[in-house]
């Protein structure tokens, strides 16, 4: 597990800094990662039409992805960002939501992690494994096997991209190349509540952005997430209190 001191000190320059972190998300959790954002002290923007998705990018500290809702308006805006980002030499969480749902969802996220090669991937365990085409076991936005199933998967995938992975789930796992770190903190509760992995990712993409080290970084998120869910546990009765109590905790950790 990750010394509070560290996550601590990562959440200290996010609230000094207030860095802004762009989302390309979908519909369902806009509203979720938003107020996550803010809650850590970041400065969350929304933006997806293509009209002006390289200006936000170009202004951002950190460009986050998730195709959670596609449409193919929306993968040009996805493509777009991704492309400013890496010309500008700026981070980028990529969210594989569901990937190996549909081949639509598939084909997508194979070509714009190959084509655009985030810093960071954070999907769960079936996710990875899909991206990584290992399998393609997947029923969407939950994970069919444990995070620990995926490990290889994820290992040879952060070995092709050079870059960092994290497996969410009851254990989360850090990956990157022959490095793996887990944080096993969090609520059980987590999982019953919608969007809270695209949280992570948002969050992850906070700490990216005032950390150059991703693995770090990642790390960092992870525990904050978990911490938060721990808190809010304590005081939620069930999901719908959670909701409420997990964006409280990440203002107060």
């Amino acid at each position: 597990m990750l010394e509070n001191d560290i996550y601590k000190s990562t959440l200290k320059e996010i609230r000094e800094k207030s860095p802004l972190v762009h989302n390309i998300t979908n519909y369902v959790v806009m509203n979720n990662t938003a107020n996550a954002l803010l809650a850590v002290g970041a400065s969350p923007v929304m933006a997806h039409a293509t009209e002006e998705v390289e200006d936000i990018a170009t202004i951002s500290s950190a460009v986050v992805v998730n195709m959670g809702t596609l449409s193919p308006k929306w993968v040009e805006a996805m493509e777009m960002a991704m492309k400013k980002a890496n010309e500008l030499n700026k981070p980028i969480v990529f969210d594989p939501v569901g990937v190996g749902a549909s081949t639509y969802r598939t084909d997508t996220a194979l070509k714009l992690v190959e084509r655009y090669r985030p810093s960071v991937i954070r999907g769960n365990a079936s996710e990875i494994m899909a991206l990584a085409q290992i399998s393609n076991d997947t029923k969407g936005v939950d994970s069919t096997v444990g995070s620990d199933i995926a490990l290889h998967a994820a290992q040879e995938l952060s070995k092709k991209l050079n870059n960092t992975v994290v497996i969410s789930g009851a254990t989360d796992y850090i990956v990157t190349n022959e490095k793996v770190e887990k944080v096993t903190s969090g609520s059980p509760i987590m999982a019953k509540v919608t969007g809270m992995g695209c949280t992570a990712t948002s969050i992850i993409g906070a700490c990216i952005a005032v950390d150059a080290d991703h693995h770090k970084a990642s790390l960092s998120a992870m525990e904050i997430m978990g911490q938060a869910g721990n808190i809010a546990e304590k005081k939620s009765e069930g999901p719908g209190s959670f909701q409420m109590n997990f964006i409280d905790a990440l203002h107060q950790i």
